[in-house]
């Protein structure tokens, strides 16, 4: 599948139109999907409005919005007015929504055609797409191996050259791990960059959504087109409020190594040593930082998270709206709605939350969980006074195979990287630093760089720079 960016130009120029891409995106659904599994829905309504966008680019051409006929597909915890949006849980099984999202309303306003919703772990729960009540999602690289989670259905739509970019959203991680995993671009806005109206809540203070794309100038478009002020949003935050990062043609990246002793494949430690010496090359500066906190962050994180989901999903209760399980009495009717309705990590994460959130340990552990949060902040502002990014592995390991994470901490551990963004509310970007060979098939790993707060845009220049241009 082209790049966002080519497609375009082939619209514009009249010998490739968007009748064209949205039948070929089907014809790929038809072909790959019935193995991979990415897609819960695909929207038959989106063929009227390719017809649409044709007809416009005769007549507006380059004058077109920006992602005019362009197909993309979103994950299926984002409404899309009058669509089932079941967060890939039993319990929102038949659940329509009544309303679209602000990002859902943006993209459509520039042109873009939804053409259908992609699988996901329940309520975004889980970093492989195995948790999904709809059945697993597989890694087009290798099938017998997981795309990443949770908008794991996103990226292998992409991967598989169903759609050129895709939409997931990112709580822990959820954006960028699937994007290593699939060899794709993945982008963590800055929390409040993007309004969050209309996403099915897992984490409030942690939720954001974000592109999945080929290229980081894809992603910059995307990202450009949902983000900015909601009044149905009060997280959101106005661009022209962020903080002035002057244009730079080399950049200085500081390393953690302390954070990389551990866990982190001998394979993905030595892409990572390349890509330094990739940027060295290039004229940049890397130099070692200390980060202590940050090796907290993924206990924080299991301890914030679970608090939130254990408050986001009390409204799914079998009485104002999805699965309801007939009981002698409304207590009843909650125990066996939620019983049958949820999974067994969604599960996990509200009895943990919930214990957490409980007299007697809400000062022990959520109290102490958010003291952390904000010393991680106050630990970053410090250390970006002199960095530009903050330099990782996405993740620690290649795709692993499906069924192979079956102890919950050593699935949690594949986060340990992308966490504290989400902890401290500051962006990050992944894209490709190499392959790694597993039982003779080449699986990507992805190289994370993070920026201050409000960095977005540093990330994006940073990205087309030295991911984009290297591409060429």
């Amino acid at each position: 599948m082209d790049t966002i960016a080519a497609l375009r130009t082939k619209f514009i120029e009249g010998n490739y139109t968007p009748v064209d891409a949205l039948k070929g995106a089907l014809a790929v659904i038809k072909e790959k999907d019935a193995d991979i599994h990415a897609f819960l829905e695909v929207y038959e309504d989106a063929a009227e409005e390719a017809k649409e966008a044709a007809a416009r680019f005769k007549t507006e051409g380059k004058d077109a919005p920006p992602l005019l006929g362009i197909p993309l597909a979103v994950k299926n915890n984002i409404l899309v007015k009058g669509k089932r949006a079941t967060a890939a849980s039993k319990i929102l099984e038949n659940y329509k929504a009544v309303y679209s999202a602000t990002i859902v309303d943006r993209l459509r306003a520039a042109g873009a055609i939804i053409i259908g919703a992609t699988n996901l772990d329940e309520f975004a729960m889980g970093s492989s797409t195995e948790n999904s009540a709809y059945g697993v999602t597989k890694n087009p690289f290798d099938t017998t191996r997981v795309p990443g989670g949770s908008s794991g259905g996103s990226a292998a739509a992409v991967t598989m050259g169903v759609v050129p970019a895709a939409i997931g959203t990112d709580t822990g991680g959820s954006l960028r791990q699937p994007a290593s995993y699939c060899g794709l671009v993945g982008f963590k806005p800055t929390y409040g960059a993007v309004s969050r109206y209309g996403l099915i809540a897992m984490g409030s203070s942690l939720d954001q959504a974000g592109p999945l794309t080929h290229t980081v100038a894809d992603a910059e478009l995307l990202h450009t087109t949902m983000a900015g002020l909601d009044t149905k949003d009060a997280t959101t935050i106005a661009p022209d409020t962020y903080p002035s990062f002057p244009s730079k043609k080399t950049y200085t990246f500081g390393v953690p190594r302390h954070f990389l002793k551990d866990g982190v494949d001998d394979d993905v430690l030595a892409l990572f040593e390349s890509h330094i010496k990739l940027l060295t090359s290039l004229g940049h500066k890397v130099t070692d930082v200390t980060l202590p906190l940050f090796e907290k962050g993924l206990a924080a994180y299991y301890i914030v998270m679970p608090a939130e989901v254990s408050s986001n999903l009390a409204r799914f209760d079998g009485i104002r709206y999805g699965l309801s399980v007939p009981g002698d009495n409304l207590l009843d009717v909650y125990e066996k709605s939620r019983a049958v309705g949820f999974g067994a990590e969604a599960k996990r994460r509200i009895l943990l939350g919930t214990h957490v959130l409980s007299s007697g340990y809400y000062d022990a552990y959520y109290g102490k969980a958010e003291l952390v949060r904000r010393k991680m902040r106050r630990e970053l502002t410090a250390t970006f006074k002199d960095v530009d990014f903050i330099l990782t592995p996405t993740t620690p390991t290649p795709a692993f195979k499906i069924g192979e994470q079956g102890d919950p901490l050593s699935m949690y551990r594949q986060d340990i990287f992308t966490v504290p963004v989400n902890l401290t509310g500051v962006p990050a970007i992944t894209f490709p630093m190499g392959v790694v060979k597993r039982e003779r098939v080449d699986l990507p790993v992805g190289v994370q760089y993070i920026a201050p707060h409000g960095g977005d845009s540093l990330l994006f220049a940073a990205g087309k720079s030295i991911y984009d241009k290297g591409r060429v």
